[in-house]
C-alpha cells in the first residue's frame, strides 16, 4: 500500500534535485524573514522610541503568526491540494511585506508581522507535506536534510544583507527585499512545482473531522513526544534569534553590518550537521541520531548557561557553546520530523500543520521570555536556551521510554 501511495505521488513530482530546490527555498520563508531584519532591532527601537526588548516581541508575534497559520494551512491543503495554498500565501506574504516597510509604530509592526508570517507559514507547513506525499520515512529524513541545506543558506547570508541594507538604505528596505522574495517564490510555485496530491487522496470531511485527527494526534505519545522534542530544540535556536542582536550588538560591541558574520557561522553549523545527518541515514537509524543529537543539544545548552551564570570564559566561549547548541540542532529537525510523520501518509497536511504549530508555539514563548525577562546581561537568552535544551531531551527520553503503538489517521 506505501508503495502504491508512493508511486502515485512520483508521477506529480520534479526531479530530486529540482523538488529540493524549490522546497527549500519555500522553507526559507521562516529564516528569511526572521534573521533578515535581526541587525536593524536596535536601529527599530531608537526610530519607535522603545526599548530594544520591545522590539523583540515582534519576533514572538511573527512565531505565534506561524503557529496559527499552519493549522489553518493544514488541512487545506489536504483538501484542496498542495499548490492553491501554496500561492495564495505567496502572495500574502508579499503585500504584506510592503505594508511592513510603511508600518508607523511598533504596535502597527507587530500587526503586520503577524499576518505576513499567516502568509509565510503555508510554504513552510505544506513543503513539508510534499516532502510526506512522495517519500517514505528515511528518504523523508534524507530529504529534510537536504532542504536544510537548501533552506540554510538563508540564516547565514540574511543578517548579512539585512547589515548591508540598514547601512546603505535604512530598515524600510529590508521589507520590500521580503516582498521580492516573496514574489519569487510565486513564480517558482506557479512555473516549477506540480501538485503532489491527486484527488484520490484528498480528505473530503468537514471542519469537525479535521477538529478530531488534530485532537488523536495530540493523544499520540509517540507523534507528541517528536514534536514537542524538535520544537523545544527549535525553540532553543528562536531564544538565540531572539537574544542575539542584543548580546552581540549591545553587550559585546559588534558592530550591525558585521553582526552576519557571527549569526551565520552558527547557521553553517546547522547545515554542516545536517548534511551529516544525511550520511549517517545510510548507517543509523533516525532515533538513534535524535537521541544523540539532543544529548549532545542539552549538554551544550547546560554548559551555555552555566557559563553565562558564573561569568566564565566571556565572549569567546559563549560563541563556542552556542555554535555546538545551535549546530546540533540541524540534526535533531529532520530526524524528529520525519518520526513524528511517517505514520500518517493521508493527513500529512494536518500532521505538519500540528508539528509546526508546535515548533513555533514553542519558538514565540522562548522569544518572549528572552524579551521579558531582559535585564541587561546574556542571562535571558542563555537561561531559555539551557531550559529548551534540556527540556527537549527530557521529553523524548518520557515518551520513547515505554513504546507506544501509534494511532495513524
Amino acid at each position: 500500500m506505501a508503495n502504491t501511495t508512493l508511486a502515485t505521488a512520483n508521477h506529480a513530482r520534479p526531479s530530486y534535485a529540482r523538488l529540493a530546490l524549490i522546497l527549500g527555498t519555500l522553507a526559507a520563508f521562516g529564516p528569511l524573514s526572521i534573521d533578515m531584519y535581526l541587525p536593524a532591532l536596535p536601529t527599530i527601537a531608537v526610530e519607535f522610541g522603545v526599548t530594544t526588548a520591545a522590539v523583540q516581541q515582534t519576533l514572538a508575534v511573527f512565531f505565534i503568526g506561524l503557529a496559527l497559520g499552519q493549522l489553518f494551512y493544514g488541512p487545506i491543503s489536504d483538501r484542496l491540494g498542495r499548490r492553491a495554498p501554496l500561492l495564495f500565501g505567496c502572495a500574502v506574504y508579499a503585500v504584506v511585506s510592503i505594508g511592513c516597510a510603511f508600518a508607523p509604530s511598533v504596535a502597527g509592526m507587530m500587526g503586520l508581522r503577524f499576518l505576513q508570517a499567516l502568509g509565510s507559514s503555508a510554504g513552510m507547513v505544506i513543503g513539508r507535506s510534499i516532502v510526506r506525499d512522495c517519500f517514505d520515512e528515511r528518504e523523508s529524513a534524507r530529504m529534510y536534510s537536504l532542504l536544510v541545506l537548501v533552506m540554510g543558506v538563508a540564516p547565514i547570508t540574511a543578517p548579512l544583507i539585512g547589515g548591508q541594507l540598514l547601512v546603505a538604505f535604512g530598515w524600510r528596505s529590508i521589507f520590500f527585499v521580503l516582498a521580492a522574495f516573496g514574489l519569487l517564490c510565486f513564480a517558482l510555485v506557479w512555473f516549477g512545482l506540480k501538485e503532489s496530491l491527486p484527488q484520490e487522496r484528498r480528505t473530503h470531511e468537514g471542519l469537525g473531522y479535521t477538529l478530531v485527527a488534530y485532537a488523536r494526534l495530540l493523544t499520540d505519545r509517540r507523534y507528541m513526544g517528536f514534536a514537542l522534542a524538535g520544537g523545544l530544540a527549535s525553540a532553543a535556536m528562536f531564544a538565540y534569534i531572539s537574544g542575539s542582536p542584543f548580546v552581540f550588538i549591545e553587550l559585546n560591541g559588534v558592530p550591525p553590518e558585521q553582526f552576519g558574520f557571527f549569526f551565520g557561522a552558527n547557521a553553517f553549523g546547522l547545515i554542516a550537521a545536517s548534511q551529516l545527518n544525511r550520511w549517517l541515514l545510510t548507517k543509523y537509524t533516525s532515533f538513534r541520531l535524535l537521541f544523540i543529537a539532543l544529548s549532545v543539544t542539552a549538554g551544550a545548552s547546560l554548559l551555555l548557561f552555566s557559563a553565562t551564570l558564573f561569568e566564565v570564559g566571556g565572549f569567546p566561549l559563549l560563541l563556542a557553546l552556542l555554535f555546538i547548541t545551535i549546530a546540533s540542532t540541524g540534526m535533531v529537525g529532520p530526524n524528529a520530523m520525519a518520526m513524528a510523520m511517517a505514520p500518517y501518509g493521508r493527513r500529512a497536511g494536518s500532521a505538519s500543520a500540528l508539528l509546526g504549530a508546535t515548533q513555533f508555539a514553542a519558538g514565540a514563548l522562548a522569544g518572549a521570555l528572552v524579551g521579558l525577562l531582559a535585564n541587561n546581561t546574556a542571562l535571558p537568552m542563555t537561561g531559555v536556551i539551557g531550559l529548551c535544551g534540556v527540556g527537549a531531551w527530557v521529553i523524548l527520553w518520557l515518551a520513547t521510554s515505554h513504546p507506544q503503538k501509534s494511532l495513524a489517521i
